[in-house]
């Protein structure tokens, strides 16, 4: 069955962009059931979207250095994956409204806030292809940015007024500063550690989309039983998610990321494939820690080096295999909730999350 058979014609607004990477995906794969779920989907999930795409197009902001930062970030095209997830889990219980725009559109808010704060920390100068909110208007104004971006996404959590969000959005966050902390405290260092590994990616990744799937399956009124399927898929997915992060800082693709590759290895941050090639090799944990304590950047040669070795132990298919196994896991928590379009929807966007270049 042909793309236009399916009436998939691309989306270029940044709302959807996201209905577009996982038509291609189904596409590439030859998922065609999918394919004819995703163009059912478009039909009301692009219409959420598009509405969280108004709201963040319309935060106010003071014109001044702070809201200027905001803005910048917000402007950027992002994926949107997020806000997608709170669409999605309210629609296999009854729908979406104002109350799952609201949260759709806060997830994206405190998703937001995070790269402002992150790029500080990070001395980052490229988010998106573009110069980072702190290289344009220095960090203060980013640090301040990122926190009203956070007020004003409780402010929307708490005028959704679906019970127990807020509640569970405080502790979010909480768990999210908790692995910030824990990997502010491993930076630097090379710590082979998986167990530290995934405390720092379930707390600063993953759990956002747990929330996001939470928020979602409150506001569209599933039972408790199927809340909880829905949140462990939401950590699931978050987890596939950072690992092709890993994979795609050390063997991605620049343009397409839109930041340098090695980004992470000079920032001194444990990433999945440098764990499981350092522990097979130590050449490369050599190359690693070096690496790590430079102050001049990861130079082409090491970079060559450190590829290399990590093909050649087999951590990048490793990472590829681990990726995959919490995608499968995702779906296989969605086997607890209502079928149809949104929950077939969502086994792809676990599979997406593996299948990427971004």
């Amino acid at each position: 069955m042909t793309d236009s058979a399916l009436n998939l014609t691309p989306a270029p607004q940044p709302a959807v962009e996201v209905l577009g990477v996982l038509r291609d995906l189904t596409a590439g794969e030859g998922l065609t059931g999918l394919s004819a779920a995703l163009a059912q989907l478009r039909a009301y999930v692009g219409e959420d979207l598009e509405r969280v795409e108004h709201e963040l197009e319309h935060v106010p902001r003071a014109q001044d250095v702070v809201g200027r930062s905001l803005h910048h970030l917000l402007t950027l095209d992002g994926k949107r994956l997020r806000p997608l997830c709170v669409a999605l889990a309210a629609r296999i219980g009854r729908g979406g409204g104002p109350a799952v725009v609201r949260l759709a559109t806060a997830v994206e808010l405190v998703h937001s806030a995070t790269l402002l704060h992150d790029d500080v920390v990070d001395d980052g100068t490229m988010r998106r292809g573009r110069p980072t909110a702190r290289v344009l208007y220095g960090n203060a104004a980013s640090v301040f940015a990122g926190d009203w971006l956070l007020i004003e996404a409780l402010r929307r959590v708490q005028g959704a007024g679906v019970p127990g969000v807020m509640e569970a959005l405080l502790a979010t966050i909480d768990e999210m500063i908790r692995a910030e902390a824990l990997q502010l405290e491993c930076r630097g260092r090379l710590v082979l550690d998986e167990d530290v590994y995934f405390r720092v990616v379930e707390g600063k990744t993953a759990a956002l989309f747990r929330w996001a799937m939470q928020a979602g399956a409150a506001a569209g009124g599933l039972a408790p039983e199927a809340q909880e399927a829905l949140m462990a898929y939401g950590m699931d997915l978050g987890v596939a998610f950072q690992i092709i992060d890993d994979a795609l800082d050390l063997a991605g693709d620049a343009e397409a990321t839109g930041k340098a590759l090695f980004t992470d290895l000079f920032e001194g941050k444990m990433t999945y494939p440098l764990l499981v090639g350092a522990e097979a090799d130590p050449a490369l944990r050599g190359l690693v820690e070096d690496a790590m304590a430079s102050e001049a950047g990861v130079d082409a040669k090491v970079a060559t080096k450190v590829v290399a070795a990590l093909r050649r132990t087999g951590a990048l298919e490793a990472t590829r295999k681990k990726a995959e196994a919490h995608a499968r896991r995702a779906g296989e928590h969605l086997e607890a909730v209502p079928d149809g379009v949104a929950r077939r929807a969502l086994t792809l966007v676990a599979q997406a999350a593996v299948h990427r270049s971004k």
